[in-house]
């Protein structure tokens, strides 16, 4: 299985958002030198991922794009499905030698995408964010 660049660059963008959220509207220039990637590229991600109303979008220059919902109701699986429609695109043939062959192995493959797209939606961006607070300077101690 193989996820495509775009989808992995929209998790990152995502989580771009997740974690510069507190500093209101994120202009999408901003975005894309933080990743390293072209404004263009990044512009045709956000034409994907807006269709999914994740994010909330205001013009002018202190605009830009900021996250539609809380941080825990955006789950991978949802960015994964907006991006690609799903993990896997099993299309069982009719034809062949055997039938019955092909659907026992494109139930191979559907158990393979519900593990998989489980395993996503329960994975949030709060989840994302909350196990690398170290590492984003977070720190609580007193």
């Amino acid at each position: 299985m193989r996820i495509s660049t775009k989808t992995q660059h929209a998790l990152r963008m995502m989580l771009d958002f997740a974690v510069h959220g507190n500093d209101g509207y994120t202009s999408l220039k901003d975005v894309a030198a933080r990743m390293n990637v072209s404004k263009t590229y990044l512009e045709q991600v956000m034409i994907q991922i807006n269709k999914t109303n994740f994010l909330t979008a205001v013009r002018g220059s202190t605009g830009g794009y900021r996250l539609a919902r809380a941080l825990d109701k955006c789950s991978v699986g949802d960015i994964l499905r907006a991006m690609e429609g799903g993990v896997t695109h099993m299309d069982v043939p009719s034809e062949g030698v055997d039938g019955r062959v092909n659907k026992m192995a494109a139930d191979v493959w559907n158990g393979l995408e519900k593990v998989m797209m489980d395993y996503l939606d329960g994975m949030t961006l709060q989840d994302i964010v909350d196990k690398h607070r170290d590492y984003l300077g977070y720190d609580y101690t007193i």
